[in-house]
């Protein structure tokens, strides 16, 4: 897996921009019904209709509408897909709608962008974004990911981070 504290990862955008907390880890856990299943993902609590940002620059490979999922993307990005559930918005025609955002397959997206909204479609007893993470279509740990990114901005040589524009006093 490539998740190393590498200089490109400082590139990564954590992609729920209402952070509430963590509410299920990637692995298995308990089910509904009780038995152990795997979990593709990382579920990232935060307020119904926050702000869900793309975490790398990429394309739309596919538009979700399914009852587990619910409303989804999932978004190629060389060789990780980036899968976001439980979307609030509509899906009509493989053109995914929340508020101002329109996305379809093939569609182009930077790091960041606003690509919906935390929902409760599909499979879900509360309002969070699902967030899973393939490499060359293995299923892999978000959570790897996100250290590798806070751990490369950490290394980063002082003189080079950006510092906060805060005005100028006299």
């Amino acid at each position: 897996m490539a998740a190393r504290a590498e200089v490109r990862w400082r590139q990564g955008v954590f992609p729920v921009a209402s952070f509430a907390g963590y509410t299920s880890h990637f692995g298995s856990r308990l089910g509904p019904g009780g038995n152990l299943e795997p979990h593709h993902g990382l579920d990232i609590a935060a307020p119904l209709g926050s702000p869900i940002r793309n975490w790398w620059h990429g394309a739309v490979r596919e538009v979700i509408s399914d009852g587990g999922c619910g409303l989804g993307l999932v978004i190629q990005s060389g060789p990780y897909e980036h899968i976001y559930c439980h979307l609030a918005g509509s899906v009509q025609g493989g053109v995914y709608r929340s508020g101002a955002v329109s996305l379809r397959a093939g569609q182009a997206l930077r790091g960041g962008q606003l690509i919906g909204h935390v929902g409760l479609t599909g499979s879900t007893t509360g309002p969070h974004l699902h967030w899973g993470m393939r490499y060359r279509g293995a299923w892999m740990d978000p959570a790897r990911v996100l250290r590798a990114m806070a751990e490369s901005r950490r290394r980063q040589p002082l003189a080079s981070r950006r510092t906060p524009n805060v005005g100028q006093f006299r």
